[in-house]
């Protein structure tokens, strides 16, 4: 009798609040499935980590109890890593990983992660068409950017909508205390779309309420004309509050925390953008004289168990379970797609899908310049409704002594 090949899964790049969701799916269906799968093998710290030999027994250091715990619990679990594979598919490290893979006899590799992790699963894909792997290779989609092509979002971004939308709710709460003007700057992440940035629109209670502006990287940003809307803003409202993505940019293509200093380059050749905010809090202390202050929301818009969105987590975990169920069927190469359907009754619902990772690695999707109102300053109607129905519910988050209740590896 043929031996039952193996699972392996691993997680990579930034965290979200429910990427360890899809694990869960990921796991649970390979665990349901045994008369196909026989181990569930877990990567720690992704592809860097497993090329180390860094391997977990997911069958045997994780209880059922313990599962329901990853469920809600932030980060990646698994531990991430940034590794960039060698786009030479002749390169040893190919050889050297598939070797790896015949050891742990793996017939079916998930790797769950954004567009970066989408360039791995491509490689590996295409390694294992050359030679004539077995190996199944899929991508589980996770990124609060949510600025994967070819599905209509992506886990992790209903989550970190829902955070920003509710921390800008209370900042602008916060902000109407005093009658003096004042400016409040949130710096939100986002490096070339600004999905998450548009969350912030969902804060406003009623028609011109804060925060009254909204700057995504898709527009040309000028530090001029930005002065010109917040003096406009102070003739109706003495507290403002401005929502800005990290990645805006002028209209040369220079970030705007590049005028206070030159940004960083990660393992990918991305820059690492911070310090819009604090850009523009000096230059408005400095122009116009009002108090103002930056607020940096940072990796709380990614790490928030006590935010997280019922819809989000749900969908998360259903990517995971139908990816493993595709590879059952001989999928490989792809990833998993999420496809906004019109329910009847105009309620939000979904259906599942798979694309080819080969056109969804190394491409961007931004924000539609149609959606985006105002000189640059707002968004449309239809952000609202695009984005709502992703952060609805609130699943409940075991807790102890008060406090959230994580799992960890020890």
């Amino acid at each position: 009798m043929e031996m039952k090949k193996n699972l392996l899964v691993g997680q990579s790049g930034g965290p979200t609040a429910v990427i360890n969701g899809s694990l869960y799916g990921v796991i649970t269906e390979g665990l349901q499935n045994k008369e196909a799968i026989g181990h569930v093998y877990g990567m720690l710290n992704g592809i860097e980590g497993f090329l180390k030999g860094n391997v977990m027994d997911i069958e045997n250091d994780i209880s059922d109890n313990d599962l329901e715990l990853l469920k809600t619990t932030p980060g990646s679990f698994l531990g991430s890593c940034r590794y960039k594979l060698p786009e030479d598919l002749a390169d040893p490290v190919y050889e050297k990983l598939f070797a790896k893979f015949d050891e742990l006899n793996i017939g079916y590799f998930f790797y769950i992660g954004g567009n970066d992790s989408m360039d791995t699963v491509s490689k590996l894909s295409r390694y294992a068409d050359k030679t004539g792997s077995s190996v199944r290779v899929m991508g589980v989609p996770k990124t609060i950017d949510n600025d994967l092509v070819q599905t209509d979002h992506t886990p992790g971004f209903g989550s970190a909508a829902k955070y920003v939308a509710t921390t800008v709710r209370e900042i602008s709460t916060d902000a109407s205390v005093y009658d003096t003007k004042s400016l409040t700057i949130v710096e939100i992440m986002g490096r070339h779309a600004g999905w998450l940035t548009a969350a912030g629109v969902l804060a406003r209670k009623f028609k011109n309420d804060n925060p009254v502006y909204i700057y995504l990287p898709e527009s040309d940003f000028s530090t001029d004309e930005f002065l010109a809307d917040v003096k406009k803003g102070f003739e109706t409202n003495n507290n403002l509050v401005v929502c800005v993505s990290e990645g805006i940019q002028d209209a040369t293509g220079t970030f705007i925390c590049e005028y206070s200093g030159e940004a960083g380059v990660d393992t990918f050749g991305h820059k690492t953008l911070t310090g819009c905010g604090k850009y523009l809090e000096n230059l408005v202390k400095d122009k116009l004289g009002v108090k103002v202050r930056s607020i940096e929301l940072n990796v709380s818009q990614r790490c928030s168990s006590s935010m997280l969105s019922l819809t989000d987590l749900n969908e998360a975990a259903a990517a995971g379970s139908f990816g493993v169920a595709a590879a059952l069927k001989g999928e490989t190469g792809k990833m998993i797609a999420f496809n906004r359907i019109n329910a009847a009754d105009n309620a939000y619902a979904l259906n599942y899908s798979l694309v080819d990772v080969n056109e969804v690695c190394n491409k961007e999707k931004t924000v539609p310049v149609e959606w985006i109102t105002g000189n640059g300053n707002d968004v449309s109607q239809e952000m609202v409704d695009y984005i709502r129905p992703l952060i609805q519910g609130t699943p409940v988050v075991p807790e102890k002594d008060g406090l959230p209740l994580f799992l960890y590896r020890k």
